[in-house]
């Protein structure tokens, strides 16, 4: 039994590898003509996300497509819903359970899956993917017989460490944000409605998980106050210099469930409206324009109220010399998860 994901190419070569490792193992037994064992294949628990569930649908079909390309002899597809406790409120049961049955049927017989034998065979990717995979898990294999077996390894921790390590790196990834989580860490949808006290958190590892935790912490925040948290953008030229990067920093806000106002102001000099309420506030330019009016803009701002200052941009697109500066840079490649448990902590969400 394994565990297929929406990363295709990954699962195709997963079962790939795990036949050949099971006959391997077989011939090394005496017994090659037990070579052949059944795949069973499930779509992950982990990659399933409770914040838009609906994607969850997408997952499924590539974990399901992947396991099958890969040769597996059985898929059992999770209803998209099957994160959240108690399932989906505003569908059944029946629906969701009808949805995962008829994503293998639709797989099978209309897509014909199940008519080619090895259809990924030949593909010079899926060999050379399949084939590392199986060299890295036999180095596993045979770390663990070297600790006198996987009960002693266990008893050992070295399992659990091993895990953790995978974890660990993955973790950092979705938090830097190069592993995109559809739905969680990218294209969140702050107007779904949000999660009761009862369905969130939870013990459960998904990949997620910290978006999700900052989301629980704005629906908390929500349900107490009446409203998001919310920060500014201040747009810093007219709109074809400014949208890439407001809508950049509206979508990494939206993950950790702050919400964003654009007055669409373009000159420094505009920033006088700025609500009492907004102590945040992000200003949203070109680096080009940075150098020019950057300075003045991070000054206008903080005399019309604003507290902390931040730049949607990398540091190195502000003038180093100048007086007036930003706060912090919210930029590519940063640790997401850190940057907005900072913004949330700062706008006194609890």
């Amino acid at each position: 039994r394994l565990a297929a994901t929406d990363d295709q190419f990954v699962s195709i070569a997963k079962f790939r590898a795990g036949r050949l490792m099971w006959a391997r193992v077989a011939e090394l037994l005496g017994a090659p003509d037990a070579g052949d064992a059944p795949q069973h294949a499930v779509t992950s628990a982990a990659m399933m996300s409770r914040r838009d569930p609906w994607v969850n649908m997408l997952r499924t079909t590539l974990a399901a497509f992947g396991a099958g390309v890969g040769g597996a002899t059985s898929v059992t597809v999770l209803p998209f819903d099957v994160s959240l406790p108690g399932g989906l409120e505003s569908t059944s049961r029946a629906f969701a359970e009808r949805i995962a049955r008829n994503t293998q049927l639709l797989l099978l017989e209309e897509s014909h899956l199940g008519h080619v034998v090895d259809p990924a065979g030949g593909s010079w990717y899926v060999e050379s993917l399949t084939d590392s995979l199986a060299e890295a898990a036999w180095s596993a294999f045979q770390t663990v017989e070297s600790e006198g077996g996987l009960a002693a390894a266990i008893a050992s921790g070295s399992v659990a460490d091993a895990i953790a390590r995978v974890r660990q790196a993955r973790d950092a990834d979705i938090a830097h944000r190069t592993a995109p989580v559809t739905g969680v860490s990218e294209f969140p949808n702050l107007a779904e409605p949000p999660l009761d006290s009862t369905r969130r958190g939870g013990e459960d590892y998904r990949y997620g998980r910290d978006f999700e935790a900052l989301r629980d912490r704005s629906d908390a925040h929500l349900e107490a106050t009446g409203s998001r948290p919310t920060v500014l953008l201040a747009g810093l030229g007219p709109m074809a210099e400014t949208t890439g990067r407001v809508t950049f920093v509206a979508n990494l806000l939206a993950a950790g469930g702050i919400d964003t106002r654009n007055p669409l102001a373009t000159a420094a000099d505009q920033y006088a409206g700025v609500r009492k309420d907004e102590d945040i506030a992000v200003l949203c330019g070109a680096d080009k324009r940075y150098a020019t009016e950057g300075p003045d803009a991070v000054r206008a701002l903080r005399e019309a109220g604003v507290g902390t200052v931040y730049l949607a941009g990398a540091e190195k697109g502000f003038p180093a010399d100048a007086t007036d500066r930003p706060d912090g840079y919210l930029a590519t490649g940063i640790d997401a998860v850190a940057a907005l448990t900072a913004l949330l902590d700062q706008l006194g969400v609890k």
